[in-house]
């Protein structure tokens, strides 16, 4: 699986910030409230949380994080542990719980832990395959009030499916929007940018308008799980600007059209200054109050306003760097975990500059980008300081001294 749910702090909407629209997420991402905030999203909140609740998967696909196999583990939470895990939660005010895998779907318990959450206060996304929501599936989802569905797709079916490991995955996973998007319940695509599929990035385009599916979220490849056989096959820095300017003239194609779309990229804050200083050549005013809003958001907030727990209740920077650990909530709560900065990395995920090295050091940029990605950098240098290999901004665009 991929990325973080609707609320997550490491994404970028496209959509708010060249078309002014508004959406759940943000809310979290672009407020007064979110500004300085290190342990959660906003003042007197915990941050997002991805749970990891299952490794079990019925798919294989190539860039998955958690390296998700068919049985998954024997060191699950069990339910009890699930409900007092959410409880911590609440407690802490976390505003948004991201159940994802693996499948989270495989899990029997998954519906009375999402309700359990419901209840208690929390607003529930998942991130799934949706090759198993049939439409019993979408309406059940529906009537536990989850808030958002992210559903996979990769490309056009031959695509996908190699891309998923299994035949048939494109058309299984498209009937499943189709299932959610008949039962009202709010549904988006996803997308993992690579170099194996960078050319379908006009055929999503196409899809979400023809099947009417109101959200897509592009990710960057984050070297991490299966996915860290691929630092090969990631896009280049120059594919990288001329895919961010594709979404951005698709994004206000569809807004001048009329189509209501959410538009948001994933997993890498140089799209946000690439953003900005396009607009600043095309309409300064717009690009001053953009520039305002991501200075609000602050960039990557990983091990400050997002974080991560796994099956076995392990808990992480993110998603991604499963191989730094902080604790396990079956020892601690998750709230005395976050705000414990004993641990180096997560005490330094909170106050990074004094740690940046290399390009991210000298960075213009720092107060809208915040470092970008820690896994990436440790997975190309082996230092989880170093600069994020895919920053595509050249040296003069990060430059304190350079007019641009």
């Amino acid at each position: 699986m991929t990325g973080a749910g609707e609320g997550g702090d490491d994404l970028i909407s496209i959509s708010k910030l060249l078309c002014d629209t508004e959406h759940y997420g943000d809310q979290l991402r672009y407020s007064e409230l979110s500004r300085n905030q290190v342990n959660g999203t906003t003042a007197g909140h915990g941050p997002v949380v991805v749970w990891n609740m299952t490794r079990a998967c019925n798919l294989a696909c190539r860039h998955c994080y958690a390296g998700a196999e068919k049985a998954g583990e024997g060191d699950e939470l069990t339910t009890a542990e699930g409900y007092r895990f959410i409880d911590d939660l609440a407690d802490f005010k976390v505003p948004v719980l991201l159940f994802s895998g693996g499948e989270p779907l495989m899990r029997e318990d998954f519906f009375s832990l999402a309700a359990h959450a419901r209840q208690r206060g929390i607003r529930v996304t998942v991130s799934t395959n949706g090759t198993l929501i049939t439409p019993e599936t979408a309406r059940r989802l529906k009537e536990t009030g989850v808030g958002y569905v992210g559903i996979s797709l990769d490309g056009t079916e031959p695509v996908n499916d190699s891309f998923r490991g299994r035949k048939g995955a494109y058309r299984a996973a498209l009937q499943g929007i189709r299932n959610c998007l008949a039962v009202g319940q709010r549904v988006g695509l996803r997308f993992t940018i690579s170099r194996y599929n960078l050319a379908e990035l006009p055929a999503v385009f196409d899809l979400i308008e023809r099947e009417n599916i109101p959200r897509v979220c592009f990710y960057h490849l984050v070297y991490s799980g299966r996915g860290s056989r691929m630092v090969d096959e990631d896009i280049s820095h120059g594919e990288a600007r001329a895919a961010l300017e594709l979404i951005m003239e698709r994004t206000l194609d569809f807004y001048r059209r009329g189509l209501e779309k959410e538009i948001l990229t994933v997993d890498n804050h140089a799209d946000a200054v690439y953003l900005y200083l396009w607009l600043r050549r095309r309409d300064p005013a717009r690009a001053e109050r953009v520039y305002r809003l991501l200075r609000l958001n602050g960039g990557n907030r990983t091990g400050m306003a997002i974080g991560a727990v796994d099956w076995a209740g392990d808990v992480h920077p993110d998603q991604f760097t499963r191989h730094h650990t902080f604790g396990n909530v079956r020892e601690k709560s998750f709230a005395r975990i976050w705000t414990d900065l004993s641990h180096p990395v997560l005490a330094g995920l909170k106050n990074r500059r004094p740690r940046l090295k290399g390009r991210c050091a000298r960075c213009r940029w720092l107060d809208i980008c915040n470092g970008n990605f820690r896994a990436r950098a440790e997975a190309v240098y082996g230092d989880f300081w170093a600069p994020d290999p895919a920053c595509y901004l050249s040296d003069e665009e990060i430059d304190p001294a350079a007019e641009i």
